[in-house]
């Protein structure tokens, strides 16, 4: 089973996810803090975690090791829900192998993020345990913007993680609602995705019939907006 993320920092709507069963978690990153608005971040995510007990992952910021370190063992502190979001790389690509290999000897459960490559995984997988929870999240959407196909990368990863039952394959930057289908085909452990999405996929089931009839009736109904005339 493929659970669901919702991928969002906005308190009101993590508020209205957090009541939906089809929601699993949630996950963030220091762009959708910006964007909801957040000032102080220590301040904000404590907040967030006042309205959900689902997993939920925060990001270091930081951008070497030791204050990688230093934040990832503070953000810890913070819940039991909480996964603590590292970069697989930092801004100069360099591999963040010490800050995941410290972090998981200290028993911080950890979402690795920004993962591309099955090689990326496997470099991962030397750094943890097996018994630490852990998140590898493919940038599966970005892949394909790139002209990538993700589906490679993420069986391969899938293979190499096999035989660690407490590592979880994330599918992350989710595009579109087929994408669940996707992830599901493929035994991803987790998609991650974007409110106007998760409502895409909650609408699931729809036959060909029904929506050929809605689509044609939007299209007529935007016509009869725009008071069209041809004759």
């Amino acid at each position: 089973m493929t659970k669901i993320y919702c991928d969002i920092a906005d308190k009101k709507i993590i508020k209205i996810y957090n009541k939906k069963k089809i929601v699993n978690g949630f996950t963030t990153n220091p762009s959708l803090m910006r964007k909801a608005g957040a000032k102080d971040y220590q301040k904000y995510c404590k907040e967030l975690l006042n309205i959900t007990k689902k997993p939920i992952s925060f990001e270091v910021f930081a951008d070497d090791e030791k204050n990688m370190i230093i934040q990832g063992k503070k953000i810890k502190s913070w819940g039991k829900n909480v996964y603590v979001k590292v970069p697989i790389v930092n801004s100069k690509g360099k591999f963040t192998g010490r800050v995941i290999k410290e972090l998981n000897q200290q028993k911080v459960k950890l979402n690795i993020t920004a993962v591309y490559t099955a090689k990326q995984t496997k470099k991962i997988l030397k750094k943890i345990d097996k018994k630490t929870k852990v998140i590898i999240s493919i940038f599966a959407g970005r892949m394909s913007d790139a002209g990538k196909d993700p589906i490679p990368e993420i069986k391969k990863s899938l293979n190499y993680a096999k035989s660690y039952k407490n590592v979880e394959i994330l599918w992350a930057s989710t595009r579109e609602a087929y994408n669940f289908t996707n992830a599901r085909q493929l035994g991803c452990h987790i998609i991650t995705a974007p409110p106007s999405i998760i409502e895409k996929i909650i609408n699931f089931g729809n036959s060909f019939s029904t929506l050929t009839t809605s689509t044609v009736k939007a299209f007529l109904l935007d016509s009869q907006k725009s008071k069209f005339k041809l004759i």
